[in-house]
């Protein structure tokens, strides 16, 4: 297949681009930056200049691909509180893919998230799903979004993944790829290596409460096959996730990481949490574990790659101060 890739140079993409090529597709990567063209371009991807800005570009990339798999979101812009604007320009990019694929029966494959989905249970592929009758292209709060969460938050993603899964009424052969709050690996600049520099910061390991908050983990090679499975075989309308350890307790990361730094390890209370821990303080009060069970049995996929913690420990998130 010729497939257009969004995010292709970010930490989920570089490793779909590689996995893509190794299977024998064509790659054609969206960059917005000289770093991002030249990295592609050394991973054997055809490169295409752009941004998330330009609808009509992404529609014709899709247009001229034999499938989409779509990675890029403005977390940049999302983490310093524009997240409500960074779910539109979501939006009008998979707009943008549906119109482009409509009545071609081409895979599009989106990026989503499952934390938060189901706090306090296992969460499955079934949960977070549309009411019948729900109008998944309206900008409201969709059906299904978990209680507590805010409408310009989660829940305007988890309404364009409603909006995705409903391009299966038009013959696109849509799915949603739902990834766990920690994707790791030797190079995540992600939530571990921000807590992770935390503690360093603290000169103390901590987890909110008792620790027993859990999270489900999958380890970056592992995600990027599930992308590939999902472009080749996935059925329209189906939503997956990508989880190889459905719910690693926060407590267990601190000792590690503790152990790795010669910090203490040590409870912090939930009032003094948002002052510690700043903008991580309410993810990592969130008991959201998660099961993939299904995705295995539907893709055959196998997670082969270290666990969460087993990863933790071979010592590269501390290698050198996060940045």
């Amino acid at each position: 297949m010729r497939v257009f890739v969004t995010g292709a140079s970010g930490w989920i993409g570089s490793a779909v681009v590689p996995e893509l090529i190794s299977a024998g597709h064509q790659v054609v990567g969206l960059a917005r930056s000289d770093s991002s063209a030249a990295a592609l371009d050394k991973a054997g991807a055809e490169v295409l200049r752009g941004s998330l800005d330009d609808p009509g570009l992404l529609r014709d990339a899709a247009a001229e691909a034999d499938g989409v798999i779509h990675l890029a979101f403005k977390h940049d812009l999302a983490f310093s509180g524009g997240f409500g604007a960074a779910a539109e320009a979501d939006r009008h990019a998979i707009e943008a893919f549906g119109e482009a694929l409509a009545g071609s029966g081409r895979p599009l494959v989106i990026a989503s998230g499952v934390l938060g989905l189901a706090p306090g249970r296992t969460a499955t592929e079934e949960d977070g799903q549309p009411s019948p009758g729900t109008d998944t292209e309206s900008a409201g709060v969709p059906a299904g979004v978990p209680a507590g969460v805010p409408a310009t938050g989660p829940a305007s993603r988890l309404a364009n993944a409603h909006a995705t899964l409903a391009l299966a009424d038009r013959d696109v052969r849509a799915s949603v790829l739902r990834l766990p709050p920690t994707v790791h690996g030797d190079g995540d600049h992600g939530f571990l290596a921000a807590i992770v520099a935390t503690a360093r910061a603290k000169g103390v390991s901590g987890y909110v409460g008792d620790g027993a908050q859990r999270w489900p983990a999958v380890h970056r090679d592992d995600a990027a096959r599930l992308f590939r499975l999902a472009l080749e075989n996935a059925p329209a309308g189906s939503t997956l996730h990508a989880i190889a350890d459905e719910g690693v307790p926060i407590r267990a990361v601190a000792e590690v990481i503790g152990r790795h730094l010669g910090l203490p390890v040590e409870s912090v209370a939930p009032a003094d949490a948002a002052a510690h821990f700043t903008w991580l303080a309410d993810l990592l009060a969130l008991d959201s574990p998660a099961t993939g069970e299904r995705t295995r049995a539907l893709l055959d996929w196998r997670p082969s790659r270290p666990g969460l913690l087993d990863d933790l420990g071979q010592g590269h998130y501390f290698a050198a101060p996060a940045g």
